[in-house]
């Protein structure tokens, strides 16, 4: 009972530094694209990449927290 409510705070906190991590991202890249708009192709390419390895990183953190579930029972 209590490794599933470790496991779901796990998860939780995953998905609020994905959120905060990609946020973070996205505020880097509008700077960025207003400083200097000929560049804006190329931000944009690189602010995609970036967000998707924070998923990836998010997602498998959510997985490894839900297993741990399984492993304490």
């Amino acid at each position: 009972m209590v490794v599933g409510s470790v496991a779901a705070i796990g998860a939780g906190l995953a998905a609020i530094g994905a959120g905060i991590g990609i946020g973070q991202i996205g505020k880097g890249a509008l700077e960025g694209m207003a400083r200097q708009p000929e560049a804006t192709n190329d931000l944009r390419t690189n602010m995609i990449v970036a967000a998707a390895l924070v998923e990836a990183v998010a997602l498998f953190a959510v997985v490894v927290s839900l297993l741990g579930n399984n492993l304490g029972v």
